[in-house]
């Protein structure tokens, strides 16, 4: 349930990472963040990115707070791909930059490529402070994690296969297009976590108690009436 832009209220948000269509991207990740006022405890897990390179993350928010679908995309140097602008209809302008250190702002730290998590698997852990415009947006179910940085032509590095970056021409676009890209959803009110990043409602860990207490009464009784037929 949103919390509906309430900031008073806080809670945990869950977002599974996938791959942007036609980025050419097999990887895949998860997003969690914790939101308590404006304080935002962010963890994400990726895995299957391109290696010993550094990939852009960030909150985007403010547009419909969905991931792009391949009609979105364009031709881009002769290529059909999805650039960041072709996604922002879709999950919107950036709230925060999801740097390891330092500032996280939308306008000085957008493209901060040496301090963004490096690697093709990695997981970041953090705790920022957010604008009450992105606070607003994560209560509300519109903000959207996208993981930046692909190798559409599989060279293992980010070239000019797809042209300039949209965001900086001094950027190959492979090293700001999308990657990854999960829509963040608040867990259920009562929620305990699960197996695999999960969560379980109350209700169901209620059930799966009563079921174990109903198992071990039948197996005490079963050996209280074979003992008797023995004796």
């Amino acid at each position: 349930m949103a919390f509906a832009g309430d900031a008073s209220r806080n809670g945990e948000l869950h977002a599974a990472l996938s791959p942007i269509p036609t980025s050419k991207v097999t990887g895949s990740g998860t997003a969690m963040v914790h939101l308590k006022g404006n304080q935002a405890t962010v963890t994400i897990k990726t895995q299957g990115l391109l290696a010993d390179a550094p990939h852009a993350q960030h909150f985007h928010i403010g547009a419909k707070g969905q991931c792009p679908p391949a009609s979105a995309a364009k031709q881009h140097n002769g290529q059909l791909s999805l650039n960041t602008t072709d996604g922002l209809p879709f999950y919107g302008k950036i709230g925060a930059s999801l740097t390891t250190t330092g500032d996280t702002g939308a306008d000085h730290s957008a493209l901060a490529v040496d301090r963004f998590p490096k690697g093709a698997s990695y997981t970041y852990h953090r705790t920022i402070t957010v604008n009450d415009e992105t606070a607003k947006s994560l209560r509300a179910e519109n903000a959207v994690v996208v993981v930046h940085g692909i190798d559409f032509n599989g060279n293992g590095k980010y070239d000019n296969v797809l042209g300039a970056s949209d965001l900086d021409p001094s950027l190959p676009s492979e090293a700001t297009n999308p990657a990854l890209c999960g829509p963040l959803r608040m867990a259920p009110a009562g929620a305990v976590a699960g197996g695999m990043g999960g969560t379980q409602d109350s209700d169901t860990v209620a059930l799966t108690a009563a079921a174990g207490l109903l198992t071990a009464a039948a197996g005490t009784l079963y050996l209280r009436r074979r003992s008797s037929r023995q004796n």
